[in-house]
């Protein structure tokens, strides 16, 4: 329409007239309007792709989800003989050689906690916190990351905005999108973080981008003056590995495991950005209850040694990592009996003769898991402590309340210092 420029569908069928008797001849032309459903099917083939590409990213998470979870194991017996060697090593050389290889193990961690954070499988450890806080308490150090050539602007909602989620892993999504933000700007220029309370049509419309019907939100946005992304980078952002960075600089993980946490937090993430226009990422999570209650953090204290004749029973099926526990958990004064799977742990609770004091156990073993042995060993012996393994939570399952990881779960793959608290607090 040429006078309110608004774009109508219409479907022409179209007919000639040839009158009986000679003459001029003539059209018939009826014409229905399908501008309705033209722009249904549109939605839907846009609903379909963004269908397409979920799945794509569901499969790849899986994917990136087992390798991780076999790469903790690797790491947890590496890092577990390392820090044993180093207690009983005073060579200057080769202590800093061990030092080493701890060091790499941990950057090893890294970045298998960046693909579980991708695939949605790793432990977090989530508690009511207020965005407007988390945002705040980075910009410090946001300013000294992003350099003199970014000026930073911080735009924060005045009503306090509490979320249920992980205040680490949510200061690692700000950080990984402000860093994303920094890229895409060589030559410096102005990014814009702002927070505020959404509901229903005050969504943005952007693909990836939903809040359940009745359902209010929190909406963190990271705005850059960039050089923007196309359509077809665009729907591929989220990939793990995947890059616009020249060779060497960045892993292509950083926003896979924004998007990772985000959507094991609850929430959905989105960008809308054009080529030279720069680009917007938005962060939607549920906005939280404010009576829930939000749990305090306290100081690490001293570990005093294990008391006297302390037994732990050591259940894991993957040997490595059951003998490096093994000799961790010796090294620091515990008796130790282990066993490969549940079956084997179950003879040796009903035949050994002393006290069990605690049972360390992975949680997702062959046929019989984790909790379920826990389960059966206490009711032998009812005053054994339990402390559970996972290297990620597609072991949940295996707890009553799959919705919530007790708090006595230890990450894989661990330090001895981890290790220990976790022992001390279970025997505490």
């Amino acid at each position: 329409d040429p006078r309110t420029g608004d774009v109508r569908w219409l479907h022409t069928f179209k007919v000639r007239l040839t009158p009986p008797g000679g003459g001029d001849h003539q059209v018939l032309a009826v014409s229905t309007d399908i501008t309705e459903r033209t722009r249904a099917e549109l939605a839907l083939k846009g609903k379909e792709e963004e269908l397409r590409q979920a799945q794509k990213l569901e499969a790849i998470g899986r994917l990136a989800g087992g390798v991780a979870h076999d790469f903790n194991n690797i790491l947890t017996a590496v890092r577990g003989f390392a820090q044993v060697l180093l207690m009983d090593v005073d060579d200057t050389a080769v202590r800093e050689d061990l030092l080493e290889i701890d060091r790499a193990g941990e950057r090893g961690a890294m970045l298998a906690r960046q693909l579980l954070a991708f695939s949605r499988k790793q432990v977090l450890h989530p508690r009511l916190v207020d965005l407007n806080d988390v945002v705040a308490g980075t910009h410090r150090m946001l300013v000294r990351l992003m350099g003199d050539d970014v000026e930073l602007v911080v735009e924060l909602a005045p009503e306090p905005l509490p979320v249920l989620a992980d205040p680490g892993q949510l200061e690692q999504v700000i950080v990984n999108l402000m860093v994303n933000a920094r890229d895409a700007m060589p030559d410096g220029g102005r990014i814009t973080v702002g927070t505020r309370a959404v509901s229903g049509s005050g969504v943005p419309q952007v693909p990836g981008l939903y809040l359940a019907p009745g359902e209010d939100g929190v909406l963190l946005t990271v705005s850059d003056s960039g050089h923007g992304m196309d359509e077809r980078t665009q729907a591929r952002v989220f990939e793990p590995f995947f890059t616009t960075k020249p060779v060497g600089r960045g892993t292509g993980l950083g926003l896979s495991t924004v998007y990772g946490i985000v959507n094991q937090s609850g929430g959905s993430v989105g960008v809308r950005s054009a080529p030279g226009e720069g680009c917007t990422f938005f962060v939607l999570l549920p906005l939280a209850a404010q009576e829930a209650g939000e749990g305090a953090g306290e100081a690490a204290s001293p570990l005093p040694p294990p008391a006297a004749a302390t037994t732990v029973l050591l259940v894991e099926d993957e040997d490595p990592v059951r003998r490096s526990v093994r000799r961790m958990l010796e090294r620091h004064g515990y008796a130790v009996l282990d066993a490969p799977d549940a079956h084997e742990a179950l003879r040796v609770s009903a035949t050994f003769p002393g006290e069990i004091h605690l049972l360390l156990t992975d949680v997702v073993m062959p046929q019989v898991k984790g909790p379920e042995l826990a389960r059966r060993v206490q009711a032998v012996r009812p005053g054994v402590r339990v402390v559970f393994m996972s290297g990620h939570t597609s072991g949940s399952g295996a707890f009553e309340d799959a919705g919530e990881l007790p708090p006595n779960l230890l990450e894989k793959p661990f330090s001895l210092d981890q290790l220990l608290r976790h022992l001390h607090a279970a025997l505490a």
